[in-house]
């Protein structure tokens, strides 16, 4: 066979853009879970690739690309001797296996999410190697490999269907047999909101999958050797974006109605909903076709993880089942209305196309749910009656990171760290810089310079005459310069303040997280603290409601506190004494 240098170089750039898919995976579902789980997480997407490559190698690929019409002949591991036929024209085989490879991968990364933050780590290794070795490739041989429903007419180009729904079905089957997490669902089965820890990484991943996208459907042309390829590919890569940019338009008017406000990460899962629509007919759709996808996908996604968490009680962590599942299935069949014709695939009914492709669509999407729900039922009932497949409470309670790989955080670098103990030449430098300052301020032997006396109980002497009184000051943060200038005015210059999270009796205004109200916001808010002896309590609580009022929710509190002494450390001055400055000028 002669190859050719520009359909290999496209097919190996789409099998290194498909296999990036998986980065972009691991921050969709890290971002979209808890913290605590982030580094098990990030574990998972690497090891069903890692297991998956060699078993698709072994075994799946044999399966995917035999002969036969149900299940492919195997005729042994993947290599150009046993399947010389298999690869297009004009790519090696091992160009094409590595294509297929990264596949394989994407179908069982899916799973992942759905699953995440209470499947136990080994469990998951095992139910995503059955995935990579015979669930995929036996729906995908039907499909691409030369089974029943491509010979029927059945047409799916990137997989919609072979992929990302079966994907979704195995993640809707995995997630209820699992059953929810814990917290999730209250005692009446209402679901409460458990917010992901970032959506920076959940938008990082989207963008990443979003750009990988184009070579998960437009390096599907497996080829570049002709002028009706590369104006195929042009195509795909157009209507792959412009389903996504409409779909994630779609999603965010539509929860911007529903919710009051435009939901950020029910948003991105509509980029994701619109790729995974558009990418069983991006060859065979008009623009305007992938526009109506765009639309349908950027509403089915709510509606779809809407239905998952609040009316069929599964707990999905990521939105895996609306994304995949739903506009998976979406997607293959409105190519029975849409498909225009070209690429060689049936006309839609809306093009003057007969119902029998349609009927051919329905049947391909029927029998992959089938195929996957049936498989993945029995595959998961036995790991959970063998070595178990959820974790325990305490597991889960504490996170996945800590008792599944001893991995205190997934984000330790960026904790505050202990200070260390200097070593013995540093303490000596410090040494000697602070006998310089101790002879530059002549400074009294601490001593001396702070004689503290606890004071306790009641029958103590009080430190002075004069009352001493704390008003702690809760604020919303933009209203801080205001507070500050009006305390200042009235004499007060000693404050303290803090950033705090915080809410009142209304627990924060009322946000939606996926269409579900959270149940508490904690809000930024700002403390501000003063202890006063010569201003009196009154004038600074007025100063402080006069700068805080704006006669909605949220201007905050004042809580005023009796104060039993005050030190000041550099002289030891208590008391009243102890809150004035050097000419007696601060309160």
């Amino acid at each position: 066979m002669e190859y050719s240098a520009v359909s290999t170089i496209w097919v190996l750039l789409g099998a290194a853009m498909v296999f990036f898919m998986q980065a972009g995976f691991a921050m969709v579902e890290t971002g979209f879970t808890r913290a605590k789980n982030a580094g098990n997480i990030i574990m998972k997407n690497l090891m069903d690739l890692c297991i998956g490559t060699p078993l698709f190698w072994l075994v799946g690929f044999g399966i995917m690309f035999g002969t036969g019409s149900f299940i492919g002949s195997y005729s042994g591991i993947a290599n150009p001797v046993n399947y010389a036929a298999v690869s297009p024209e004009g790519v090696p085989f091992w160009a094409y296996f590595i294509f297929q490879t990264v596949f394989c991968a994407t179908s069982a990364t899916i799973v992942s999410g759905a699953m995440a933050e209470r499947t136990k780590f080994s469990s998951y290794c095992l139910y995503s190697a059955v995935i990579s070795l015979i669930v995929y490739p036996v729906e995908a041989h039907w499909i691409w490999g030369g089974g029943f429903l491509s010979e029927l007419g059945f047409h799916d180009f990137a997989g919609s269907t072979a992929v990302h729904m079966c994907g979704g079905v195995a993640a809707l089957i995995g997630a209820a047999i699992l059953g929810p997490r814990i917290g999730k669902y209250g005692k009446d089965g209402k679901p409460r909101a458990i917010p992901g820890h970032s959506l920076t990484l959940g938008a990082l991943g989207c963008f990443i999958l979003w750009f990988c996208w184009f070579g998960f459907n437009g390096c599907s042309t497996v080829g570049m050797g002709s002028d009706e390829i590369m104006e195929i590919a042009g195509k795909v890569f157009v209507n792959t974006n412009l389903a996504a940019a409409v779909a994630t338009t779609t999603t965010m008017l539509y929860t911007w109605i529903r919710y009051k406000k435009p939901d950020v990460s029910m948003t991105l899962n509509g980029s994701l909903a619109g790729l995974v629509g558009i990418t069983a007919g991006c060859d065979c759709v008009s623009p305007v076709g992938a526009v109506v996808i765009g639309i349908i996908s950027g509403i089915a996604v709510v509606v779809g993880i809407e239905l998952v968490d609040q009316k069929l009680k599964i707990d999905d962590p990521v939105g895996a089942v609306g994304v995949h599942g739903v506009n998976g299935m979406l997607g293959t069949i409105l190519l029975g209305f849409l498909s225009d014709g070209s690429d060689g695939v049936g006309k839609g009914l809306i093009y003057g196309g007969s119902a029998s492709f349609l009927g051919v669509q329905v049947l391909g999407v029927l029998c992959v749910i089938s195929w996957t729900a049936v498989t993945m039922t029995i595959v998961f009932q036995v790991i959970k009656h063998t070595v178990g497949l959820r974790a325990s409470r305490e597991e889960e309670i504490l996170g996945m990171d800590a008792t599944e790989h001893n991995l205190p955080s997934a984000y330790a670098d960026f904790m505050p760290a202990p200070e260390a103990v200097p070593t013995q030449a540093a303490q000596k430098i410090l040494a000697n810089q602070n006998d310089k300052l101790v002879s530059a301020e002549a400074a009294v032997p601490v001593e001396k310079a702070v004689p503290v006396q606890v004071v306790r109980g009641k029958t103590a002497a009080p430190a002075s005459d004069v009352k001493l009184t704390k008003v702690t000051i809760i604020c919303k943060q933009n209203r801080f310069e205001e507070l500050k200038e009006a305390l200042n005015k009235i004499g007060v210059m000693g404050i303290t303040m803090s950033q705090v999270l915080g809410c009142g009796v209304q627990k924060g205004n009322t946000r939606y997280y996926r269409g579900v109200a959270v149940d508490m916001v904690l809000l930024p808010k700002l403390q501000v603290d003063v202890v006063v002896s010569k201003v009196p309590v009154r004038e600074v609580i007025e100063a402080a409601k006069t700068a805080l009022y704006t006669g909605n929710i949220g201007d905050g509190k004042i809580f005023v506190y009796d104060v039993e002494n005050v030190i000041k450390v550099r002289t030891g001055e208590e008391g009243f004494d102890a809150l004035q400055g050097e000419e007696d000028d601060l309160a």
